[in-house]
């Protein structure tokens, strides 16, 4: 079995290649944007190709070097609130990079399942009664990242029903865990408290809106769904990933400062706080179970603790 996985240097790239390096007879390749990118215990289990998958010419040149059976797609713009500054570069670098991998996937005529991972952000503007949301919920994405994520969900679509290319949908949660990089609600306090508890900041922590409801899941939860769905879901379909429950962002901040080793004060920052933001979103998985019988494992709170020792590991290296 050949595997490659997008994005492989990113936060969940990296944990899906620590989990597939571990199965038996897996050939394992991964591409990542930038050289440094390819650091860390789980690049030595992997084949590395530094590539802009923009450049068409040049997935073309991977895919009929590598010939993947399975191929993950996870290189992507990721952060939301970046978006709302950077629109157009968000839509033209996530809908161009899947769709090159799509069309040169159909054009080679390779027998290869790919993985295209949208977002929970998709559905926008969740009302109450819609919740849990479920697969069939209106898509009503409500930031420049989410459209995106929307037109990737599409391009796969169209893909299967246009090519019979057999992509798989995954509209995943919010994931959190060891390495997530700044830019997402979890980190953004686990650095400030990492560096506060290290004396290099004053003991206030800055925030957004705390009163946001999310569906978190833990980021090595995730990439066992993502296996799960590649090698049990069925070609063109989407299926929702998350803990099928909602917690507050207050609720992730407290479990962070109740483990502090010392006294901070919260402060609310205006710059946090976004243009839009869904009040409360969780996901219904009953189609995620139904075909692969993945469960979620890690529980929020040890999830939550594990990215503040996280932060605080790399806090101590950088000081």
């Amino acid at each position: 079995m050949r595997v490659l996985i997008t994005g492989v240097g990113g936060f969940a790239g990296s944990h899906l290649a620590e989990r597939l390096s571990k199965q038996p007879h897996t050939e394992l390749w991964g591409t990542i944007f930038r050289d440094s990118e390819g650091d860390g215990a789980w690049a030595t289990h992997v084949t590395l190709r530094t590539l802009d998958l923009n450049d068409v010419d040049g997935v073309e040149r991977l895919l009929r070097e590598c010939q993947p059976d399975h191929l993950y797609h996870l290189a992507a713009t990721s952060n939301v609130g970046d978006s709302w500054n950077t629109p157009w570069p968000t839509l033209a670098n996530n809908s161009r990079a899947q769709l090159n991998l799509l069309h040169v996937i159909y054009r080679l005529g390779l027998n290869c399942r790919i993985l295209c991972v949208s977002s929970a952000d998709i559905y926008g503007a969740i009302t109450p009664d819609e919740l849990p949301v479920d697969e069939l919920t209106p898509l009503r994405p409500e930031s420049p990242y989410a459209v995106s994520k929307v037109t990737q969900d599409m391009l796969a679509w169209q893909y299967f029903r246009s090519y019979g290319v057999a992509a798989i949908r995954a509209r995943p949660s919010n994931h959190i865990g060891p390495r997530q990089t700044l830019g997402f609600v979890a980190p953004a306090f686990a650095h400030q408290i990492a560096e506060i508890e290290a004396g290099l900041k004053a003991p206030i922590i800055d925030v957004g809106n705390l009163t946001a409801q999310r569906d978190f899941t833990d980021v090595r939860d995730m990439v066992a769904a993502y296996e799960a769905l590649l090698t049990q879901g069925v070609a063109g379909e989407a299926y929702n990933i998350g803990s099928g429950s909602a917690h507050a962002i207050s609720e992730l901040l407290e479990i962070m400062l109740n483990a502090a080793t010392v006294p901070i004060t919260v402060r609310q920052d205006p710059r946090r706080m976004r243009p839009s933001d869904v009040p409360v979103s969780y996901m219904n998985i009953e189609k995620l179970q139904s075909a692969t019988g993945w469960q979620p494992q890690i529980p929020f709170e040890e999830s939550v603790l594990s990215v503040l020792d996280d932060w605080r590991a790399r806090v101590r290296i950088d000081s």
